[in-house]
């Protein structure tokens, strides 16, 4: 089973456009849109696209599968704005970071029955087209959100998509995603501005960091807008999940306080069984992927 084309990529960014550009790879027909001509063109020229489409989206009506690649404010309106050309379509999925939200959207067009949501686990701070790359999916986990009337040839069509590009497809439920991924995403994000914002504060330059400093603040270079658009989106999730993190925090403060070097043992235990419970359950991946056709 694979993921039929022509496949319409809708936003040409760093998710949209490394999709694109490993679909194209594998031999795929790529139609795309980008609200930034210059990027269109500059996709088209390096034959990752092989057709624009335009405002209207009306070419829309001949893709089969159709990928929403844009902010998770963004792709509610742009679904509905793409309904009317959607009836062709075997899979429509989208690429955002919070699932609840666009899978009701898609249930209220009258799409539930077409409509996978996905969200690639696989990143990066920097955004836009020259962001892009090949293989940005491989080994990456992908978790597949969908009303419960979606086919078993769709939830097919959907695996098949990312299991064509390298990535690990998961079907989860979109509540359990969104409360989930306020942990596992939103608050690394979050804990990386908080550090950055304290060291701005206190005149240390990022270039004084060691290796681990620079890690962890890494991701304060993520894009403000998408952010801003996750967060609130997914808000009472993120805060249950700043919540539980400033109880940690509050625990350690208070061992370093009294001195307790017991308890702060303590803390880097769980920390320590936590990363060794990680690291037998990795998964093996997969290095060397071609796009199913």
């Amino acid at each position: 089973m694979t993921a039929e084309g022509p496949f319409a990529v809708l936003g040409l960014g760093l998710m949209g456009g490394s999709l694109a550009r490993d679909l194209a790879a594998g031999g795929a027909t790529v139609w795309g849109y980008d609200a930034d001509a210059s990027t269109l063109r500059r996709a088209r020229r390096v034959s990752v696209i092989a057709e624009i489409i335009g405002d209207d989206l009306a070419r829309l009506s001949g893709a089969r599968t159709v990928v929403l690649a844009v902010p998770v404010d963004v792709a509610p309106a742009l679904l509905e704005r793409a309904r009317p050309h959607l009836d062709g379509a075997t899979l429509i999925t989208d690429v955002g970071s919070t699932k609840r939200r666009i899978v009701a959207q898609a249930r209220a067009l009258g799409l539930a029955h077409s409509f996978v949501g996905s969200h690639p686990m696989a990143g990066d701070h920097r955004v836009g087209w020259s962001a892009s790359r090949r293989g940005l999916f491989s080994g990456a986990r992908v978790d597949l959100c969908g009303d419960a009337s979606v086919p078993p040839a769709v939830w097919r069509s959907a695996r098949a998509l990312w299991r064509g590009v390298g990535a690990r497809p998961v079907v989860r439920d979109a509540s359990t995603h969104d409360a989930e991924v306020a942990f596992t995403s939103h608050l690394p994000q979050l804990l990386s501005l908080a550090l950055s914002g304290t060291l701005a504060a206190r005149g240390i330059a990022r270039q004084r960091l060691g290796a681990g400093g620079r890690d962890m603040t890494r991701l304060a270079g993520s894009d403000a807008g998408m952010w801003s658009a996750i967060l609130d989106d997914n808000a009472a999730a993120a805060l249950d999940a700043l919540d539980a993190c400033q109880a940690t925090l509050g625990a350690l403060r208070a061992a370093v306080e009294l001195h307790d070097r017991e308890a702060v043992h303590g803390v880097f235990g769980v920390a320590h069984r936590w990363m060794e419970a990680g690291e037998r359950r990795r998964p093996r991946l997969r290095t060397v992927v071609r796009a199913e056709r």
